[in-house]
């Protein structure tokens, strides 16, 4: 019996290989046509370091919405921080995300579709979330913790005895998708078992409106998506050449911009309004 059974596991370890060595060769030299080779490898790395940085900011406080209003009224720079990383962390897993499901759509296809979809469509349902828990801490500024924890509250009702949303729809996308984009990553060989089951620890991450964190499920959660994300990010950043002086310098006129905006959008605001 245990023959049969060191026979059957070294069958499993040889077609995982075989199936990882078919996927490497369809995507050698394969640049990710869309977003391209740095902002796939920017988004793989920066994605899930942002989440887990979000995450821990907050992990010493209770989960959910009254503990998380509670902390915003105590450490109103430390949650806001915390919430604005885990929001930038979500908004650059979408190229993260597309550049897997391209790697898995070169031996599986159809698994780098759905997967990836499914995800992608949970990510932009996160998002969604973010902007109800923007404005509550900008609400308790002015409201205070009491009124907002009661309105939050009379929400969450409201929000259950909506019949139909597009994003309560789609929110489960965001839990079974990355079931799904995992089972790909596998079955295609774009990812070794390990860090395939990895990926799929994602589906342990909370959903809702000022949902903290979850101790250990979303630093589980986010600990499987760095161990899956950011070794192919860096994998990515070696394969090919430098950026161009160019491309350098459009990147030093977007930074420059952008801070330029940052320092002074609000004193120039008057001045650009009809």
């Amino acid at each position: 019996m245990n023959v049969e059974l060191r026979r059957r596991i070294t069958r499993w370890r040889q077609a995982g290989a075989d199936r990882r060595a078919t996927n490497a060769t369809a995507n050698l030299g394969r640049q990710p046509p869309f977003p391209g080779r740095w902002v796939s490898a920017i988004a793989l790395i920066g994605g899930p370091a942002l989440l887990m940085a979000g995450i821990l900011l907050r992990s010493r406080f209770h989960y959910f919405f009254p503990d998380q209003l509670a902390a915003y009224a105590r450490h109103p720079a430390l949650i806001t921080a915390a919430y604005a990383c885990f929001a930038c962390g979500t908004i650059l897993l979408w190229p993260a995300v597309m550049t897997l499901a391209q790697r898995i759509a070169a031996t599986s296809p159809l698994w780098g579709l759905w997967g990836g979809c499914l995800v992608i469509v949970g990510l932009f349902t996160r998002t969604f979330q973010f902007g109800t828990d923007h404005l509550a801490f900008h609400l308790t500024d002015t409201l205070g913790p009491q009124s907002m924890i009661d309105g939050i509250a009379a929400y969450y009702a409201a929000w259950q005895d909506t019949h139909w949303h597009p994003f309560k729809t789609l929110s489960g996308a965001a839990f079974f998708g990355w079931v799904v984009l995992a089972v790909g990553a596998y079955r295609s060989g774009a990812l070794g078992p390990g860090r395939s089951i990895a990926l799929g620890l994602m589906s342990a991450l909370a959903l809702g409106t000022l949902k903290g964190t979850q101790i250990p499920q979303s630093i589980i959660a986010a600990g499987g998506l760095c161990a899956a994300f950011v070794p192919l990010g860096i994998s990515l950043l070696r394969s090919g050449p430098l950026p161009s002086k160019r491309a350098v310098l459009w990147l030093v006129v977007l930074i420059g911009w952008l801070a330029f905006g940052a320092a002074f959008g609000a004193t120039l605001a008057p001045f650009t309004r009809g």
